[in-house]
């Protein structure tokens, strides 16, 4: 039987911490799917739309992992999937409150479904999206924090901002 995971996240955008751990758990499970949550609370920069077709573009080598997204509970989208765990990155300690209460929670919810947290690799520990479109805002270097496609695709949405 395969092992399948799921691996959720706004992704608003994808960056190379984000890969880090996608391309980790990968190697771990059969299947691994990426889904973009569609989180009403937060304004994205990118639609669901983009943000799934960069994850296509960056991961595209991976051949075990899908991508998708998904509205409601995310212990429901696993269930429909037949995953068997979620996968949480965790950048330092302060993460690690906030992921015990969401996997608590999703516990109650499936006791079927186990969490895995996977600490990224250090150079990305400070790393996260707000932080990335906040440089990439102000025309500041992003070459190092995502990859060359979503780079491109910052850069775009920067500029057509900006000739507003």
């Amino acid at each position: 039987m395969a092992r399948v995971a799921v691996c959720p996240g706004s992704f608003d955008p994808i960056t190379l911490g984000h890969l880090d751990i996608i391309t980790r758990a990968a190697k771990v499970f059969d299947e691994l799917y990426v889904v973009v949550l569609n989180n009403s609370s937060k304004q994205p920069l990118f639609s669901v739309e983009e943000r799934i077709e960069l994850i296509e573009q960056v991961t595209k080598s991976i051949p075990n992992v899908k991508v998708d997204s998904f509205q409601g509970l995310l212990v429901d989208y696993a269930e429909s999937v037949n995953a068997d765990a979620i996968i949480r990155g965790l950048r330092a300690v302060s993460d690690f409150e906030y992921e015990m209460q969401i996997t608590s929670m999703n516990r109650v919810l499936s006791d079927k479904i186990e969490t895995f947290f996977i600490m990224t690799n250090n150079q990305y520990s400070f790393l996260s999206s707000s932080i990335v479109k906040e440089v990439a805002k102000y025309d500041g270097n992003i070459s190092e924090l995502v990859p060359p496609e979503v780079e491109e695709a910052l850069l775009k949405k920067f500029n057509n901002e900006k000739e507003k």
